[in-house]
């Protein structure tokens, strides 16, 4: 019997290895060329602002400080914390919707729309509100938490209906859910006189990111994307479905709630830096997907660096596009992702 067992076993593992697609050349090119075009891109965000610094004042600024020079203090004080702020964000957010599109099997499942953005915003605008001098670290428990209340109420309402959290029955509950919570958080800046505050916080953007941030959010995100690699054989088995899973041995209820552990502490660091910044989380894991298939064990890597690529470049344009003012990088996102959005939902109808 037990032989048994573990022949049928072997065969549905070769069956789920079949259903596996993966290019692993093509995600290793992708993640060296893209780490190559992130130094660009990390190099190109220094270099540009409302006054341009040469590249080489930017290279000694890096590896020859003068603390006279006022180049240098705006290199290494502003600029170098900003643009390794927008990659870690970015992989952070990026690799958060890889991983609730996998678990969730949901294409369209990413932190700005199923709540966990808007749980996190208004979580923080409960802090600027309520405790103003509050520390950035507990802030950043705090943007956990929202991010949970958030994720859990869509979920909640969601799953009343028979047939369970279906893709569009997420993507409305996380719409009106979202829309009610941004509301609160509105509400709550303008009645305590915090809306100029934080109003180009929600509109998501890097400005004001300085080596205190980074040192508080770049352990979490770290441990997240660790967490994700070594989740990631699950998350591939998990994706194919729950009775293939269960017959693999893989204990589907403590995989998901690990994965939600992750997503939290991924989304609400990357949210409590630069705010609830959307659609990275939706459109990077399709193109990573597409690009070197449904094996996580690549999917991941690639969409962390795809992530930390383009929102780099969006905070670039944000600066360019209106210069010298600023436009808000999470406008720069939704016009890259709306459309993307609106193709995905018509395709899986």
């Amino acid at each position: 019997m037990k032989t048994i067992h573990n022949e049928s076993k072997h065969n549905e593992s070769k069956r789920v290895q079949s259903k596996v697609q993966s290019r692993p050349l093509i995600a290793m090119i992708i993640i060296v060329g893209g780490l190559a075009a992130l130094f660009l891109g990390i190099t190109l965000s220094i270099s540009l602002g409302a006054v341009n610094i040469h590249f080489r004042t930017v290279w000694e600024a890096v590896f020859h400080f003068n603390p006279d020079s006022s180049q240098h203090q705006v290199v290494r004080q502003i600029r170098l914390p900003r643009a390794l702020a927008g990659a870690i964000v970015g992989a952070a957010f990026a690799v958060a919707g890889c991983i609730m599109q996998g678990i969730t099997r949901n294409p369209l499942a990413s932190p700005d729309l199923i709540g966990l953005n808007a749980g996190s915003a208004f979580a923080l605008a409960v802090c600027f509100s309520f405790f103003p001098g509050m520390s950035f670290h507990s802030i950043i428990m705090f943007s956990f938490a929202g991010a949970a209340l958030g994720t859990g109420i869509v979920y909640g309402i969601s799953s009343i209906s028979r047939g369970g959290p279906t893709p569009i029955r997420l993507t409305l509950a996380g719409a009106a859910v979202s829309a009610l919570l941004l509301s609160f958080s509105q509400g709550l800046s303008i009645y305590f006189h915090t809306a100029q505050n934080i109003s180009f916080w929600y509109a998501g953007g890097l400005g004001g990111t300085d080596w205190g941030i980074i040192k508080m959010i770049s352990p979490w995100i770290a441990a997240g994307l660790v967490g994700s690699l070594v989740l990631s054989r699950s998350i591939t088995i998990m994706s194919l479905g729950d009775d293939i899973a269960a017959s693999l041995g893989q204990r589907t209820t403590l995989v998901r709630a690990a994965s939600a552990i992750l997503v939290l502490v991924l989304g609400g660091a990357a949210v409590a830096a630069v705010g609830p910044v959307g659609f990275i989380g939706l459109v990077i894991p399709h193109i990573a997907r597409l690009l070197v298939g449904v094996d996580y064990k690549w999917s991941i890597p690639c969409s962390a660096v795809l992530g930390a690529l383009l929102l780099v470049f969006a905070d670039i344009g944000a600066r360019v596009i209106n210069a010298p003012y600023e436009t808000p990088v999470g406008a720069i996102t939704a016009l890259i992702g709306v459309p993307f959005f609106l193709y995905l939902a018509r395709k899986e109808k």
